[in-house]
């Protein structure tokens, strides 16, 4: 049932509970037609691993936030969770959401797969925002899903904000860049809460291979999944539909 501002695809976006990224990021990378309705995971555990973990455990009740809102799909905002639990419980708890719910579920991990399927990449850097035990945990991830990673660039975390990575700037983000495409199919920039789309835009530009992130993946998958025919990877890469939103958003911002 199409909604007025939705006609082509309205999508339940699930955000983890502090992160200020993804909520924006994902209106402005879904083209004219597609709209999300937001909830938000929460969990009350000390560290990051263990609230990941309880996003995942908690994932279904989260979804109950939509009621009975007509949405078309459930795209789950985070990859650190699925780092956390691997491919097999995220695989199994995805299809326990897509059998009770009668929608596609996918996490910004599952997404970062596909497109890197659709690339034929199998070689791939990462530009990680994390601390190290949860960057480690994502290279056993892309490596579980027969990827081979290249090389990770890390950056420093300021740990006197709110959040280490939620308060990261674009330039930040996009220093991690530097240097990752000399032994790839593909960089990717990890995490669904450092800001990606500037850097996208400029490294994109002049990359002798594709950069994606886990934001611009996670917006291409929900369009993909609900019109395979309609949506070429690579445009969403070159930012086709998404350039000129950002650039204005940056202007009035």
């Amino acid at each position: 049932m199409p909604v007025e501002y939705a006609p082509k695809g309205l999508i339940g976006l699930l955000t983890p509970q502090a992160n200020t990224t993804v909520e924006p990021e994902y209106a402005i990378l879904l083209p004219a037609g597609y709209a999300h309705i937001n909830a938000r995971m929460m969990s009350d555990k000390p560290s990051i691993e263990a609230r990941l973990v309880d996003y995942v455990d908690q994932l279904d009740t989260a979804c109950d936030q939509f009621a009975n809102a007509p949405i078309d799909a459930i795209a789950v905002g985070t990859t650190g969770a699925s780092y956390m639990v691997g491919k097999e419980r995220e695989a199994r708890v995805l299809g326990e959401i897509e059998a009770k719910r009668g929608v596609h579920a996918f996490t910004a991990a599952t997404a970062v797969v596909d497109a890197l399927k659709e690339l034929g990449a199998t070689r791939i850097a990462l530009a990680s925002p994390y601390p190290a035990t949860l960057t480690q945990a994502g290279v056993r991830y892309w490596e579980s899903r027969g990827l081979t990673v290249s090389k990770v660039a890390s950056g420093e975390l300021d740990d006197s904000q709110f959040h280490p990575i939620y308060s990261m700037k674009a330039g930040a983000a996009g220093a991690l860049l530097d240097g990752l495409a000399d032994d790839a199919d593909a960089v990717v920039m990890l995490g669904t809460g450092m800001p990606t789309l500037g850097p996208l835009l400029q490294a994109n530009a002049h990359s002798k291979v594709p950069v994606l992130s886990c934001m611009l993946c996670l917006g291409w998958k929900a369009v993909a999944a609900l019109a395979p025919e309609q949506t070429r990877l690579e445009t969403w890469i070159r930012g086709d539909h998404w350039r000129e939103r950002f650039e204005r958003q940056q202007v009035s911002g």
